[in-house]
């Protein structure tokens, strides 16, 4: 989301939503990171904060919020069960605390982490 999002009179500044949607993600027991790991160490090392790297909003004028989120999981994970209960908090951030419907959520797991 690189421009302003406004529903119903509420207007959100661009990294409102990624912001969101991130710290819900990382919550979810089984992800190891939101984002492409090796983009986000490098984003890590010239960015000056934190962004939505690998979330992606749109708002789709007839039905809601369209998400996509790009994560890594910890092996042994099931990641379908992972992938749903992203869905899941996501939904629930987004509904909670901004009030927006949501049209889709889409998971992108894009690795395999080993625990520390």
């Amino acid at each position: 989301m690189s421009e302003e999002l406004y529903v119903d009179g509420l207007g959100l500044a661009p990294g409102v939503m990624e912001t969101i949607i991130a710290i819900a993600a990382r919550d979810v027991e089984g992800v190891a990171s939101v984002g492409s790991s090796s983009f986000s160490g490098l984003r890590s090392r010239f960015a000056a904060k934190p962004a939505g790297a690998g979330i992606d909003v749109h708002m789709n004028e007839s039905e809601g919020i369209e998400v996509a989120v790009h994560i890594d999981v910890y092996y042994g994970q099931p990641i379908p069960q992972v992938a749903a209960a992203v869905r899941q908090a996501i939904a629930d951030a987004v509904t909670t605390q901004v009030g927006f419907s949501i049209a889709s959520i889409d998971v992108y797991v894009d690795g395999i982490r080993f625990a520390d």
